[in-house]
């Protein structure tokens, strides 16, 4: 949602947007688990058991910091020559918000109010979030007085059947028995040590989200968590290899995904060899200061 903004606001500056760009790309999954509302990817790793709001914040909170201030100083690191050389206009003119807009935010914070609302009162997720967003669309079309049909036009349907194939594909390893060969292995691993354990899945799992995408391989951890009784910290380390581990590549997430498509919809390329190897350098800091709260 804040890609097409950011590169508005960068080429009204006139600076170069991908620097900026690349911090909406890796922020998207550096602050995943803020919130259990901030990645679709929390609500199938824990499903119905997902903890409450106040337990998740004990949690996570620690994590969450650590996660997005080593982004952010990679980020800062990696991108300081692109930034320096360029010349940021500061004399922009400021574009009036009209109703259309400011019902549109309106609508934004009443969302993410109604969610973790929600999230507090241990209601799912998915249903509030559909509601609120037509409504809050309706209400900007009714008031402009456009056409819906724009709307539909731009979402983003190549990659519905994208996400239903990752799940169909889920569904499988679970018939042919994987899920249960997995949870064998794993409680056989947690006997042994499970700091140990811990840091070996949060490892694996965020290697496996650039082979498979983050969703089947939340689906996959889920579906292991919810067939043993594994330690917190080992399913914490499991949710931050989740969420965080997508960083590597551009087809781990759906976030990055989507930013991918924002992009070229501006006519910017972004190689996935570009992609990676920036993600080299941010995933894994990121990724071990992150775990390393949540296991201790």
């Amino acid at each position: 949602m804040l890609t097409p903004a950011v590169y508005a606001a960068t080429r009204a500056a006139g600076a170069a947007p991908l620097p900026y760009l690349f911090v909406c790309a890796f922020i998207a999954n550096a602050a995943s688990f803020v919130l259990p509302i901030s990645n679709p990817a929390n609500l199938v790793v824990f499903g119905e058991r997902m903890p409450h709001l106040i337990e998740w914040l004990r949690q996570f909170t620690l994590p969450s910091v650590a996660s997005i201030v080593v982004t952010y100083v990679v980020l800062r690191l990696t991108q300081q020559r692109a930034l320096k050389a360029e010349t940021i206009e500061c004399g922009v003119p400021k574009p009036k918000l009209s109703p259309g807009g400011k019902l549109t935010a309106y609508g934004i914070c009443t969302i993410a109010i109604v969610l973790i609302g929600a999230s507090a009162l241990d209601v799912q997720l998915g249903l509030p979030t559909f509601i609120c967003g037509v409504v809050t669309a309706g209400a900007v079309l009714i008031l402009s007085r456009q056409s819906a049909w724009p709307v539909v036009r731009g979402v983003s349907w190549s990659v519905l059947p994208l996400v239903g194939g990752l799940f169909v594909m889920v569904e499988a390893l679970t018939r042919i028995g994987a899920i249960g060969h997995l949870s064998e292995i794993l409680h056989g691993a947690v006997a042994q040590s499970v700091p140990g354990t811990a840091w070996a899945t949060g490892i694996i799992t965020a290697v496996a989200d650039n082979i498979a995408n983050n969703l089947p391989v939340g689906l996959v951890a889920g579906s292991v968590a919810a067939s043993d009784h594994l330690p917190p910290p080992v399913i914490r380390a499991m949710l931050i290899g989740v969420d965080l581990g997508p960083n590597l590549s551009v087809t781990g997430s759906l976030a990055t995904i989507l930013w991918l498509v924002a992009l070229r919809r501006e006519a910017i390329e972004v190689s996935a060899w570009r992609f990676l190897r920036l993600g080299l350098l941010v995933t894994p800091p990121a990724l071990v200061a992150a775990m390393a709260p949540a296991i201790w």
